[in-house]
């Protein structure tokens, strides 16, 4: 037996080799390898980074990769996408200019990495420093005339910068800004810190903390000045079939003053213009009109102020009944009968114009043109000869038309002549 086998031995491995070419390319052909660009960027990881060092150069955030796999594997990385990462290890680093290749990680199998775009990435790490900086506060702007700015709180005085060395030497102060242009009231809100460099020009890429500081500014009015709303008085009505839609000042407040602050704390809250004369408008009024002062005290800046009134037509609506309906468009040869004969309209627009309009100024219609004989169901037209005034409905909304053929009138028999 061990003589046969050792004279044949040979036929067994030629017999298992073509065995397995002839698996091997059964599976193949069942699940081909395909070699393509994932669809998607692949985030880049960074681990090991030192907590005393900081990257202080862009680095790219993801990078692309193009792999060759079974068409099977395809489909796990596609439906998991998480499956393949692109890590940049960054352990044991010291601080300085470095070059290193990415790691990639698939984890699925079996898969070939054909290319990466990047492969290789420089970057930069550089020591974390902090540095504390009093906080500026720039002002510009001027209050509002009458009032002036009281001394400015800050909370808290002192910011913490921190990041890169060579980022951080850059900074010079961290200021927050305010505009005061017009104020008339207290200032109090929570602004974000910048910090710049020695140019005035931001400086990115560094953490400040905290990142916003909470400013107070106490506006206050100053003796003799006084602020006071405005109010309009009108004269006469509008136009009959108007109405008044809207009365508005601009500006609604504004600042008085009297050499004598007694005057004008003494005065009411509110003073009113010249009288506005509304007699008989039809039409938008803008104008500008005075304001009634007592003597002693005067208006600061413009004085007058700006007036608009709204004037528009009262809207109304009207039915009007049993509008006879017109054939129109009817073929020669052919008569045509409607059912109903009429109509009842219901017209809106504004009431003036409602009043004025009569049954000529209304008509309704039906169309038959290219119409055979034959029963039709139409739907009126109605046209308005005034405008502005508009066709709300149409009672029936429909009518029945019975369009038929004219008949040739019988002739008459001659008599016969009398022998």
């Amino acid at each position: 037996m061990v003589r046969w086998i050792s004279q044949n031995y040979r036929t067994f491995l030629w017999a298992f080799a073509l065995a397995m070419a002839v698996w091997i390319s059964a599976v193949t052909s069942a699940d081909p390898d395909e070699t393509r660009a994932l669809s998607s960027p692949v985030p880049v990881q960074i681990i090991g980074q030192s907590p005393n060092l900081v990257l202080s150069s862009d680095i790219p955030k993801e990078v692309v990769l193009t792999l060759r796999a079974p068409r099977s594997v395809w489909n796990f990385i596609e439906a998991d996408p998480q499956i393949v990462r692109a890590i940049l290890d960054l352990s044991g680093l010291s601080s300085g200019e470095h070059e290193l290749e990415l790691q990639i990680q698939v984890n699925a199998r079996p898969v070939q990495i054909v290319s990466v775009a990047p492969s290789f990435i420089k970057f930069t790490l550089e020591p974390l420093v902090t540095q504390t900086f009093e906080i500026d506060l720039t002002l510009s702007g001027e209050a509002a005339i009458g009032f002036q700015i009281g001394e400015s709180s800050l909370e808290p005085v002192q910011v913490v910068v921190s990041g890169a060395q060579s980022q951080v030497k850059r900074v010079r102060r961290a200021r927050v800004s305010v505009n005061l242009s017009g104020i008339r009231e207290n200032y109090d809100q929570s602004l974000a810190v910048e910090v710049l460099d020695e140019k005035g020009v931001k400086v990115e890429g560094v953490s400040v903390s905290p990142e916003t500081v909470h400013v107070i500014l106490p506006v206050s009015q100053q003796g003799g000045y006084r602020d006071v709303a405005v109010k309009v008085t009108t004269v006469g009505r509008v136009a009959s079939g108007y109405r008044l839609t809207d009365l508005s000042v601009f500006p609604p407040v504004v600042t008085i003053f009297s050499a004598d602050p007694e005057l004008v704390s003494n005065l009411p809250g509110v003073l009113e213009t010249q009288p506005l004369d509304l007699q008989n408008a039809q039409d938008d009024i803008n104008t500008r009109l005075s304001i009634n002062l007592p003597e002693g005290v005067s208006i600061i800046g413009e004085q007058t102020v700006l007036i608009q009134a709204g004037v528009s037509p009262i809207e109304s609506s009207v039915t009007l009944a049993g509008e006879k309906i017109e054939i129109i468009g009817l073929e020669n040869g052919l008569t045509a009968q409607v059912s109903p004969t009429t109509v009842d309209v219901i017209i809106s627009g504004p009431l003036s114009l409602l009043d004025t309009l009569t049954r000529q100024g209304v008509r309704a219609t039906v169309d038959l043109t290219g119409l055979p004989a034959g029963t039709y169901q139409i739907t009126p037209r109605v046209e308005i000869l005034i405008a502005d005034v508009i066709v709300e409905s149409i009672l029936p909304n429909t009518v029945e038309v019975i369009i038929s053929i004219i008949q040739a009138p019988a002739a008459t028999p001659m008599p016969s002549p009398t022998p």
